[in-house]
């Protein structure tokens, strides 16, 4: 009872100044006290903090996907890694925009529009990683090559080399995996058209949908069957697409714009606190609550909104979460919860 009167005397005091400009938010460290608000307290909190992005107390919603944040052992970083990239020369002509949405620069490529659901499964390593290969596929065939390929087929058939398939995996394993084993095409869960769709069902409460109820547990990661399904026409092994490299990107703003400016969206992973779990829209900035774990996104752009810039970001919660129908955004430019801190992508 002491603590929490203690953590509602400290929120009731440092709540009061509510913070407009990033600089001004910025000089004020986060407290031992901040980090340990949770739930409504901590939604109430970061609401009065600052005016970037808002919090939605949402118990059940949380619960739920906190099973699936990835362990702090598949949280990859950038730095000491072999293939990293060089920083980008400053001096290069060539010019960053104010803001990209790659969705407008490849608007041949419909697999930047794709907002997946990765269901009750901590998959979002294999699915983030199929979502930027399909697009960079797509992009770097200059359009001729419109698949998606097999977040199911980076799961079930990587195996351990790239982690534990549901219980969490590594960005960058799966990369490597894809240019030695190849990746076939997917889609969709029960999508027909390709070799293999997603194994999992959407599951839960979905706007004006009823889906599945979600299992109590984790599904199990499903078993590597090197076969396409029924009816798709092509053997297994001559649907693989092979990437022809990956490599790490520094944890350099400009670099990581100009990667994406050229040559499509990037594979990152940052750290999840729960105050993001409670994100309803915004640019986030992490402002309370202890770390949950990990979680592999893909950047397809950037931009500035009142004068906060931000890393554009397309999730896998499925077209109900975030913005703009499974979207959401997150301050660039000081590598809020290491975001800039895991980066990486390839060619095909």
């Amino acid at each position: 009872m002491l603590v929490l009167l203690v953590l509602l005397s400290f929120f009731t005091v440092s709540s009061s100044q509510k913070f407009t400009r990033l600089e001004e938010f910025l000089a004020q460290p986060i407290t031992k006290e901040a980090e340990q608000l949770t739930g409504e307290a901590l939604v109430e909190y970061v609401n009065n903090r600052q005016s970037f992005f808002k919090a939605k107390y949402s118990p059940e919603v949380v619960k739920k996907r906190r099973q699936f944040l990835l362990k702090p052992q598949f949280i990859e970083r950038s730095y000491n890694q072999e293939n990293v990239l060089p920083v980008a020369n400053i001096t290069s002509n060539d010019d960053i925009p104010e803001s990209f949405d790659s969705r407008e620069k490849w608007k041949d490529c419909p697999s930047l529009r794709v907002i997946p659901d990765q269901s009750n499964c901590g998959s979002c390593w294999a699915v983030s990683a199929a979502q930027c290969m399909s697009d960079r596929l797509c992009i770097h065939s200059q359009g001729r090559k419109k698949v998606l390929l097999s977040a199911t087929d980076i799961l079930a058939c990587c195996g351990k080399f790239c982690g534990y398939g549901c219980d969490g995996g590594y960005n960058a394993r799966a990369w490597k995996w894809a240019t030695i084993a190849g990746v076939v095409t997917g889609g969709a869960y029960k999508e027909k058209g390709n070799c293999k769709p997603y194994v999992f069902p959407q599951c839960g409460a979905h706007k004006g949908k009823a889906f599945n109820n979600c299992p109590s547990h984790p599904y199990a990661t499903p078993a590597c069957k090197p076969y396409c399904q029924y009816g798709y026409g092509k053997r297994y092994e001559n649907d693989k697409i092979k990437a022809k490299t990956w490599y790490w990107l520094p944890n350099d703003e400009r670099t990581i714009q100009l990667e994406i400016m050229k040559k499509g969206p990037v594979h990152a992973t940052f750290n999840i606190y729960e105050d993001f779990e409670h994100y309803n829209g915004g640019v986030y900035i992490h402002t309370a609550g202890a770390m949950e774990g990990g979680h592999s996104i893909k950047i397809i752009g950037w931009g500035v909104d009142k004068g906060v810039k931000y890393w554009l970001i397309a999730n896998s919660w499925s077209t109900d979460w975030g913005e703009d129908g499974g979207y959401f955004r997150v301050v660039r430019g000081i590598n809020n919860c290491d975001i800039e801190g895991g980066v990486l992508a390839g060619t095909f």
